[in-house]
């Protein structure tokens, strides 16, 4: 099963959204910095914000999309503490 995960950098006060079929496994790339060009490599103190787990990996990817349209720390903030717009994207991309 498939996970969208928001991180949070509180040196560089900002967010990562990203998607992915094995959450723990791509976190651990993401805090050992596997991949030393991309955006997580800036910074040492990612921290978990929220997940979103046990979805396809398509649906996954279209929530992913949808959560990186909206371009807003409000929004992710909000996402985080009202499960109800969790499960209203779910629903909305099944």
């Amino acid at each position: 099963m498939a996970s969208v995960y928001i991180l949070y950098s509180k040196t560089l006060d900002r967010f990562y959204i990203g998607s992915c079929a094995e959450f723990s496994f791509r976190l651990q790339q993401h805090l050992n910095k596997d991949f030393m060009n991309s955006f997580t490599a800036k910074a040492n103190d990612w921290d978990v914000f929220y997940t979103i787990e046990n979805l396809g990996y398509q649906q996954a990817r279209l929530i992913e999309a949808h959560i990186k349209r909206m371009k807003s720390k409000i929004y992710l903030r909000n996402l985080k503490d009202y499960p109800q717009m969790t499960a209203k994207l779910i629903e909305k991309t099944i």
